[in-house]
């Protein structure tokens, strides 16, 4: 199994959706794509063994990578999806907005400024702000204070690196943050953002974008012009939904048995 295939949980997840243990989920055969991208749902830089399958989210991104030969890809819907079946929500009130600051990774640092950020966020919301931070900057002090000082600061988990120290509650504890609030927004179009639309949240995507070290601005140009929809501070919340459940497969999602026998786990 490819390390990536454990990250957020996911293998975990679709693990307890096809009624297997979740805590030593099977060999998946092929690479799962474990986040939200515009190219063919591999990783940055991810080796890839010609031939092997490849599991993404939906049908637009299984399109875009049989358009770059990547002809063993199979849409399966986002792990995210699956949780969100099997863990139907419960009358629980929203309220505030929970903004996902865009992050960097351990090969790249993000750069921005971070106050000028946060003092747009507060002029914008109409109710508090839950500012949930990735592992990478949530670790940085001088980061994580900042936000600290203009509301509540939480962090979903670490991702988990080659098998190791993967916070398999990752998306549990998302979707439960998700749904506690009427809005979810960040500086860039992200899994995030998609999650919240899904689970029922309003999106946004504002702000100063900021950028990754060595970054092709072009895609996130790209990104800015292909979902205008789901971009500026108060988009249509329906249009925004409905493009989001597109971009994580809602509508391929699988049955448990078929899921099983997708993933090779029929043994």
């Amino acid at each position: 199994m490819h390390h990536a295939n454990h990250f957020y949980g996911h293998a975990h997840v679709l693990a307890a959706y096809c009624g297997l243990d979740p805590d030593d989920p099977p060999r998946i055969n092929g690479y799962l794509q474990h986040g939200w991208n515009v190219v063919d749902g591999l990783g940055a830089g991810t080796p890839y063994v010609s031939g092997r399958p490849i599991f993404v989210w939906s049908e637009q991104t299984r399109r875009r990578a049989w358009s770059m030969g990547r002809r063993h890809a199979t849409a399966v819907g986002a792990p995210f999806l699956y949780l969100l079946a099997a863990e139907p929500r419960h009358g629980t009130s929203r309220e505030g907005t929970i903004w996902y600051p865009f992050h960097g990774w351990e090969g790249q640092h993000v750069a921005g400024d971070h106050q000028r950020l946060i003092d747009e966020i507060l002029r914008t919301e109409d109710g508090p702000v839950t500012f949930c931070l990735y592992w990478h900057e949530y670790r940085d002090g001088r980061v994580r204070r900042r936000y600290e000082r203009a509301g509540r600061v939480i962090c979903h988990g670490y991702r988990g690196q080659r098998w190791h120290d993967t916070d398999t509650r990752f998306l549990h504890r998302q979707l439960a943050e998700l749904r506690r609030h009427r809005r979810v927004a960040s500086n860039r179009l992200s899994s995030a953002v998609l999650y919240g639309a899904a689970a029922g949240c309003e999106p946004a995507v504002y702000g100063d974008p900021m950028h990754l070290a060595g970054e092709v601005r072009t895609t996130a140009e790209r990104i800015r012009r292909q979902w205008p929809e789901l971009h500026g501070a108060f988009p249509d919340p329906a249009a925004a939904r409905e493009s989001a459940r597109a971009e994580l497969g809602a509508d391929v999602l699988a049955s448990p048995a078929e899921l099983r026998a997708t993933l090779g786990w029929l043994r």
